[in-house]
C-alpha cells in the first residue's frame, strides 16, 4: 500500500469518527432537551389536574354567588346542575380535596407528578397554580362571579 493510499485511508477514518461522535452527541443532547413520552404524559396529567382545579374554583365562585356561602363539600357542589365536570384525579381516580377554612376561604388540593415549569408566556395566568411534585394545596377565596365578569 502506498503512502498516499494510507494517508487517504486515515483521513477517511478520522472523518467517519468525527461524524459518529457528532451523531452520538446530537442524540444525547436531543434526549436531554426533549421530554420522554412518559414525562410528557405526566406533564399532561398535571395540566389536566390544574384545569380541573380551576374549574372547581370557578364552580365554588358560582355557588358562592348564588347561595351566599361556600359548599360544605365537593359532593354538594357536584349536585349543582352544569357546574362541575370532574371531581377526581384523571390518573388515580382519587377525589380532589376540598376544605373550607373560613367564611369565604377554602383549599383545593391535588397530587401532582412533576414540578411545574415556569413559562414566561403565561406566568401571570398560571402563577396562582404553580406547584411542585406531590400533594399541593391552593388557598383560595370565593369571588362573586358577577363582579369578576364586570372587570
Amino acid at each position: 500500500m502506498s503512502k498516499k493510499t494510507k494517508t487517504k485511508l486515515s483521513k477517511n477514518v478520522i472523518v467517519a469518527s468525527v461524524v459518529v461522535v457528532l451523531v452520538v452527541a446530537a442524540v444525547i443532547v436531543g434526549g436531554i432537551l426533549l421530554d420522554s413520552p412518559a414525562q410528557e404524559r405526566l406533564r399532561r396529567l398535571d395540566e389536566r389536574r390544574v384545569s380541573d382545579l380551576r374549574e372547581l374554583s370557578y364552580a365554588v365562585d358560582v355557588y358562592w354567588t348564588r347561595e351566599g356561602n361556600l359548599p360544605s363539600s365537593l359532593e354538594e357542589l357536584a349536585n349543582e346542575e352544569r357546574i362541575v365536570r370532574e371531581l377526581h384525579d384523571p390518573e388515580t381516580g382519587d377525589p380532589y380535596e376540598y376544605r373550607v377554612v373560613g367564611y369565604y376561604s377554602y383549599e383545593l388540593c391535588a397530587v401532582f407528578a412533576l414540578d411545574m415549569a415556569i413559562d414566561d408566556r403565561d406566568y401571570l395566568y398560571r402563577s396562582l397554580w404553580l406547584h411542585g411534585s406531590g400533594r399541593e394545596c391552593f388557598q383560595l377565596e370565593a369571588q362573586d362571579v358577577n363582579r369578576v365578569i364586570d372587570r
